[in-house]
């Protein structure tokens, strides 16, 4: 076993590995883990450095510097522009999200059998596969010890309405409710991936390259058999040596659905649905001012959610903390008014929705390789989005906020209770929205035809051999639910049946 992190210039690092794995998040590393308990070598290229609980950040400035992709600066690029979430490291975004496991519902399979012509086969082995996992990453519903008040809230406000709410399940093993999911686990009771699958790849045999992106995929006619590419230093991005992993076997691809379709592109695919089909999650907050402290920091940072409307008219409701640092930037105003806003702080709740868009973007690569989203929610999602900040107001005033703060341009700062119904007028222009993209999927999606989709309904690439997509890019449809759960079984599935081939 072997972990290759930064290489400085000198001779090419070369490994010979059964499979090659692009990426370490949700998808590479259950695929990885997978392949490796079938007795294959593995090697694992990641673009980002291997962090342990001991390196995390103690604060959000150091997460968006270490964990994430470029920043966190990739925006949507369209009427507005929204930031993409994505993590850069060993576990890719599973060490920076909450951890939020939810089984893929009934209706996706059929949805994408509809659509798209295949995956309505997939539902028994995706939920087999998601059994398995729940039991190897500890998923439990957030214990009581660690709700914290702010998911009390909720938990309160959505019961007096009279719709589904309940507490998460998440693969954490006996939450502390410290509020750092998004910085990494310091206390290590989160199970990304970088703490246990990326590990028992080592421990059986097979190698991970951190700080080493990926450039091309290589082949010998129509089959993939390696990958190169080149060393970069995590904090000076200094170009290091070269590296080729040879692939007796195959590769598999997950490197994320901004950047798997523009590996393809770079590797001398043709087709031209990579980087179609881009979808996403797009949300924003609302903020809710009680009486007595809520002191949202205090407990899971998201430990509530409800999908009582993810169907009609298409959104999921969330809690969710942020630090002070970050919490400011979401509160208008400056100098003498922003402090006072900020005086507020303790007394705060912040909820989000994810809207189940239906708008459909494009990935394309800028001059300089680097992922262009482009992507503008239509009148129908942006109807669905203002739903959404609605019912979250109301849920609010239902738990006993004394004060809603809506965060939209061209509203007031803030409404009492018996003001929030402005918000059913509020404006559907995007940009009045301080929102931000998480759980993005498309780019390399699957589907029976080849003109129209980039892989099979196993992830296998039209017309190579040895070549699987295993991220949300080969995901055609939005789920309305958050995706990990979905990424890691289909991972699964079609890395078993790679290495049954």
């Amino acid at each position: 076993m072997s972990h290759v992190a930064f290489q400085p210039r000198g001779p090419r690092v070369e490994i010979e590995a059964d499979f090659v794995v692009v990426g370490s998040g949700a998808g590479g590393a259950t695929a990885a883990v997978t392949l490796a308990r079938t007795g294959a070598r593995v090697a694992v290229v990641e673009s980002g450095a291997w962090r342990d609980p001991a390196d995390y950040p103690a604060s959000v400035y150091g997460a968006m510097r270490d964990m994430l992709d470029a920043w966190g600066s990739n925006f949507t690029r369209g009427r507005a522009y929204w930031p993409i979430v994505q993590g850069n490291l060993v576990g890719g975004s599973t060490v920076i999200n909450s951890a939020i496991a939810v089984r893929t519902p009934r209706d996706v399979f059929e949805r994408w059998q509809r659509e798209v012509g295949v995956g309505g086969d997939l539902a028994p082995a995706v939920w087999e596969a998601q059994d398995d996992i729940e039991r190897e990453l500890c998923v439990e519903e957030v214990p009581p010890a660690s709700r914290g008040r702010s998911n009390l809230l909720a938990k309160k406000g959505a019961d007096t309405l009279g719709y589904e709410g309940h507490f998460m399940r998440r693969y954490i093993r006996d939450c502390r409710g410290d509020g750092q999911c998004l910085q990494g686990c310091r206390e290590d009771r989160k199970q990304s991936l970088n703490r246990n699958y990326m590990p028992e790849v080592l421990a059986r045999g097979g190698d991970v390259l951190s700080c080493a992106p990926a450039s091309k995929i290589s082949f010998n006619k129509q089959r993939a058999v390696g990958v190169v590419g080149r060393f970069r230093h995590p904090q000076t991005k200094e170009r290091g040596a070269e590296f080729q992993v040879r692939a007796r076997k195959g590769v598999l691809v997950a490197a994320s659905v901004t950047r798997s379709p523009l590996l393809l592109a770079a590797s001398g695919l043709k087709n031209p649905m990579l980087g179609k089909g881009f979808r996403a999650h797009p949300g924003t907050p609302v903020f809710g001012v009680y009486d007595d402290p809520v002191d949202m920091n205090t407990g899971a940072t998201q430990g509530w959610a409800s999908i009582a409307h993810r169907e009609d008219p298409g959104f999921k409701l969330e809690t969710l903390s942020l630090p002070l640092d970050m919490l400011a930037g979401r509160l208008s105003g400056a100098g003498t008014a922003l402090m006072e806003r900020i005086g507020e702080f303790r007394h705060i709740a912040m909820w989000v929705h994810a809207c189940r868009a239906e708008t459909v973007g494009e990935v394309r690569s800028t001059l300089t390789g680097q992922p262009a989203v482009h992507y503008t929610l239509d009148r129908a999602d942006m109807l669905r989005f203002r739903a959404a900040v609605y019912l979250l107001a109301r849920t609010h005033v239902a738990a006993g906020a004394r004060a809603i703060l809506p965060a939209i341009h061209g509203m007031p700062y803030r409404l009492m209770p018996d003001e929030i119904d402005q918000l059913k007028e509020a404006p559907l222009d995007p940009r009045a929205y301080v929102a931000i993209l998480s759980h993005l999927f498309g780019g390399c999606v699957m589907g029976r035809d080849p003109a129209m989709s980039v892989c099979d309904g196993r992830g296998r690439v039209h017309g190579r051999d040895g070549l699987v997509i295993v991220d949300a890019s080969a995901i055609p449809s939005n789920l309305g639910v958050n995706p990990q759960h979905t990424i890691m079984a289909l991972a699964r599935i079609w890395a078993n049946d790679l290495a049954a081939a």
